[in-house]
Parts: C-alpha cells; sequence; structure tokens
C-alpha cells in the first residue's frame, strides 16, 4: 500500500511539474496592429497569479486630421499548448479621446469614447527574455464618440515584449 501511495504522489507531482507553465511577473514592450487607426501600442502585463495577467496598453495618434489617444486594459487567463506555446483569452475594456482639426462650417464631433473588449491569442516564450504573441482583440463601443459608441472593431496585432 505505501509503495503504491509513493508512485501515485510521484507520478502526480511529475504530471503538474511537466504541464506547469510560468508566466512572466512583468512584460513590457509593443502591440503592432491595426487599433482602429492608432496603430502601434505601448504594451504592458502584469502577472496577477500563476495562469492571470493584465494587460494594458496606451495607443496615441499625432496626425495633421486628428489627435486621439486609447487606453485599453484586458484581464487574461494564460494556459500552456505545447513547450514554449502558450494560448490565453481575457475580457477588459478601455477609453480614449479624440480631437479633430476644426472644419470651417462643421460640426464638432471630437469627444471621449468608452467600449469594451475581449482577447484571444497565442503566445511563444523564448529561452532569452522575449515574448512574441498574436492576438485577436474584438471591441465594441459603449457610449462616447461617435466613431467608436455602438461600433464594433476587430484588432488583429503582434506583441513583443522583454520579460523582466
Amino acid at each position: 500500500m505505501k509503495i503504491t501511495t509513493l508512485f501515485t504522489g510521484v507520478f502526480l507531482f511529475t504530471t503538474i511539474a511537466m504541464s506547469a507553465q510560468d508566466i512572466s511577473e512583468h512584460t513590457l514592450g509593443l502591440r503592432l496592429g491595426d487599433s482602429d487607426g492608432f496603430g502601434a501600442e505601448i504594451s504592458y502585463q502584469k502577472s496577477i497569479g500563476r495562469y492571470n495577467r493584465a494587460e494594458f496598453n496606451l495607443g496615441w495618434r499625432d496626425s495633421r486630421a486628428f489627435d486621439a489617444f486609447k487606453l485599453a486594459g484586458v484581464y487574461q487567463w494564460v494556459h500552456q499548448l505545447d513547450g514554449n506555446f502558450n494560448w490565453y483569452y481575457g475580457v477588459g475594456g478601455g477609453l480614449g479621446s479624440v480631437d479633430f482639426e476644426p472644419i470651417p462650417n462643421g460640426a464638432d464631433n471630437d469627444g471621449l469614447f468608452v467600449f469594451a473588449a475581449g482577447d484571444i491569442g497565442v503566445e511563444y516564450d523564448f529561452d532569452i527574455p522575449l515574448l512574441l504573441s498574436l492576438d485577436f482583440r474584438p471591441e465594441i463601443g459603449l457610449l462616447g464618440y461617435d466613431g467608436f459608441d455602438n461600433g464594433f472593431d476587430f484588432d488583429i496585432a503582434l506583441g513583443i515584449r522583454y520579460q523582466f
């Protein structure tokens, strides 16, 4: 009986150790995608638990037609696929602001907007402190600026982050 218990314990420990993953405590980098006209975003991830993390992204645009910023936050659950490959999903939201250049005799459609977001993606955790990811973040406008409220946006991006 003792030998069976010992083998069962060793088997369970080995199985758990083989499927265990470590997500980095902090990552900082870029999320390169469309982001509804905002382009590249500065991205920061903070682990919250062994399989959970929070991701924050800041995008901004300074152009002749408009100035804008967008801040998104997503809570993610991370699962191991195979080896250093992980997949993740999450929910969150964000806010932003758009300021268009004045148009003579035109309507003023500047303003603040709020949106809800989901997230699903895959990532590869290199043996060096580099994390590459490809994710899909659908966003739906909740209120605010006409270009974002009641709108639905598909945002696909490549993430390149340094882990520390």
